[in-house]
């Protein structure tokens, strides 16, 4: 079956960086676009990143663009979000997704990230 693993949250500093990783398995991860979405604390879902099946095209959310970069490694079936500069804003849930039809069919369970200083 499908599974998305998130790792690498924990507890950034302001201006910090961190990278989050998302080990997927149970199909073939390198025909099917991926994305990044997060959820802070009280508030709605928000798409982060999307990056297509070969890492040829990538996506950014205003509110990230210049900070963080989605990559992929489709030989370790690994999607990764590099996200530099962090601010309090955001802190954060951080879903991986697998894409479907210009949706989301399978998603992680989440990794925490918590930008304070």
């Amino acid at each position: 079956q499908v599974q998305l693993v998130e790792s690498g949250g924990g507890l950034a500093q302001p201006g910090g960086s961190l990278r989050l990783s998302c080990a997927a398995s149970g199909f073939t991860f390198s025909s099917f676009a991926m994305s990044w979405v997060r959820q802070a604390p009280g508030k709605g879902l928000e798409w982060v990143s999307g990056i297509n099946t070969d890492g040829s095209d990538l996506y950014y959310a205003d509110s990230v663009k210049g900070r963080f970069t989605i990559s992929r490694d489709n030989a370790k079936n690994t999607l990764y979000l590099q996200m530099n500069s962090l601010k309090p804003e955001d802190t954060a849930l951080y879903y991986c997704a697998k894409a479907l039809h210009g949706g989301m069919d399978y998603w992680g369970k989440g990794t925490l990230v918590t930008v304070s200083s």
